[in-house]
């Protein structure tokens, strides 16, 4: 019986100290992935937000170098060693020379009062007034200190027709695009701690759904606004109200003593009827006047639950007041200091909101939100619009001009782009800042990285070239491949091409000057053997020390 005993303690501490099932996965584990792939991929807009690549595009290859790996790690997740992917990318090689000083510049907004001081005692300048000619005063009035060679673009406003006597905006948001300078307040303590407010193409949204309904709070707040001197003032908004199922849970707030704590100020919600945009429409005016002649701040405040989430869109917001009104064009023209008075820029047009309504104003197209964007980009647009438009339709071979203009980007909001266009062959051409390119990366076993790896089958004329350039060396062989068009790699025959000699031949074959022989140039050669059948056979090799050798 203690035999017994002693055979099962042996056979216990066996069990215990070894699982042979453990072995084998640590085994499996151990192997190289077994799935080769090959394959190309060009990067989609999607890919470039994923990416962090806000301009959907690499700034140097280095960066698509160190970006993509991680990348294709899991776009390919069960791809190993030996496998191959080339992807085609997008590489900023530079914008135009100078573009960059007008897309860049400072920008100047001209006031209310700014138009009064000209004359135009208005809300933009009157439509006899020659804007360029008024403008150099303004600044030279406006902006202190400035010097020489400092550019501007000076953004205002222009009637189309003389105005008349109406409501008239005195302060107006338009949040296409931006914030507008509002700013995101969470309450205190902090409720929910998701991006309610967030800027999109046509309006600033509101909303607390996030996969399904989530309680938070969180306020967008304007700058100050001071309403001095002013009376009998009129609010107007422009929103669309959606999925609101308790009402109380939106409200346009007003306060006299906002100082950077909503908790500490007194808010006052404006009276509306909060069912009555279900589209993006225009409130009537509401009266405004407990404002007058105050300093203020309105806040949009929005409230959602675990239960109810409603979406508000706002595109726009006007403080009025009775005086000169009409449609006016929103436009930008870049004046340069010369050390002594501002000087209009000669060569480069900013686009006015007019502009973009003339290529088009439904979904899609540029005079939607007056701006340019990924999905209506500059260069579809602008050569058409330059062959149209007076003096630039009658331009002649290679004139240029640098196109500045509002752009709209998902990732970042509103900026200012710009480029520069020549007439090349009859036709307005912009200038390639972007181009196509590719990277080819490879998976070492453990991860990918870049890799400049040719994959070559040999031709017809690559064995006859061999053949011919090994004839006097290895008789045999040579005449055999010349005549089969396969390698004899059976060590027992007479016509056998070992290791050593095929790298002989791949040597002498990739420095016939029809390949790249750069250092560090890397091929993988396939060609057609026969070892007691007729198959193909694949070497790598790489330019080392200016030889070729076997990878």
């Amino acid at each position: 019986m203690k035999y017994i005993y002693f055979y099962l303690l042996i056979l216990g501490v066996a069990l215990t100290s070894c699982n042979p099932m453990e072995d084998i996965y640590n085994d499996i584990d151990a192997k190289e992935n077994p799935i080769v792939g090959e394959a190309t991929y060009v990067l989609t807009s999607e890919d470039y937000d994923d990416l962090g690549l806000t301009f959907g595009n690499f700034s140097s290859e280095d960066d698509a170098k160190a970006l993509l790996p991680d990348f294709l790690s899991d776009l390919y997740p069960s791809w190993g060693k030996g496998s191959a992917v080339t992807v085609g990318y997008k590489l900023f090689i530079g914008n135009a020379e100078g573009v960059s000083d007008y897309s860049g510049a400072d920008v100047y907004q001209l006031t209310n009062a700014d138009y009064a001081s000209t004359g135009s005692d208005a809300f933009g300048f009157y439509p006899n007034v020659d804007a360029t000619d008024e403008i150099p005063g303004v600044l030279a009035t406006q902006i202190a200190g400035a010097a020489d060679g400092d550019i501007v673009l000076a953004r205002y406003a222009q009637y189309f027709d003389n105005p008349v006597v109406g409501l008239a905006n005195l302060v107006e948001y338009n949040f296409a695009g931006s914030l507008a300078g509002w700013t995101a307040v969470e309450t205190s303590p902090a409720t929910g701690g998701n991006d309610v407010w967030t800027s999109q193409s046509g309006y600033v949204q509101g909303n607390g759904f996030f996969g399904g309904a989530v309680a938070n709070e969180e306020w967008l707040v304007s700058p100050s606004i001071d309403l001095s001197g002013e009376s009998n003032l009129k609010l107007q908004i422009t929103q669309e109200i959606d999925f609101l199922s308790v009402p109380d849970q939106i409200d346009i707030m007003v306060s006299t003593d906002y100082a950077g704590d909503l908790s500490t100020a007194t808010w006052t919600a404006l009276s509306f009827d909060k069912t009555a945009f279900g589209s993006m429409t225009a409130s009537p005016d509401y009266d405004f006047s407990a404002y007058d002649g105050q300093t203020i701040n309105i806040a949009f405040k929005y409230v959602s639950s675990d239960t109810d989430a409603g979406r508000w869109r706002v595109a726009n917001l006007a403080i009025k007041v009775l005086g000169a009104t009409g449609d006016t064009n929103k436009k930008g023209e870049f004046f340069m200091y010369d050390g002594t008075e501002w000087e209009e820029v000669d060569g480069v047009y900013f686009l006015s909101s007019a502009d973009f309504d003339s290529m088009g104003e439904g979904s899609g197209q540029p005079g939607r939100f007056n701006n340019f964007g990924s999905s209506t980009p500059a260069e579809d647009y602008l050569p058409t619009f330059l062959s149209i438009t007076a003096p630039y339709a009658y331009a002649q071979e290679e004139d240029e001009v640098i196109m500045v203009y509002d752009y709209f980007s998902s990732s970042s909001g509103a900026q200012i782009r710009g480029n520069r266009y020549t007439v090349i062959d009859g036709k307005w051409t912009p200038h390639t800042s972007v181009i196509s390119t590719s990277l080819q990366f490879g998976h070492d076993g453990n991860s990918w990285v870049p890799d400049n790896t040719i994959r070559y089958m040999l031709t017809g004329a690559d064995i006859t070239f061999i053949s011919n350039a090994f004839s006097s060396i290895y008789p045999g062989p040579a005449d055999n491949v010349g005549f089969f068009g396969s390698f004899d790699r059976r060590s027992s025959s007479s016509n056998f091409w070992s290791d050593a000699m095929l790298l002989e031949a791949f040597n002498a074959l990739l420095e016939n000057g029809n390949f790249v022989t750069a250092e560090g140039q890397k091929y993988l050669l396939t060609y057609v053997i026969y070892n007691g059948s007729t198959t193909n056979e694949s070497k790598s090799v790489i330019k080392t020390g200016g030889e070729w050798v076997y990878q």
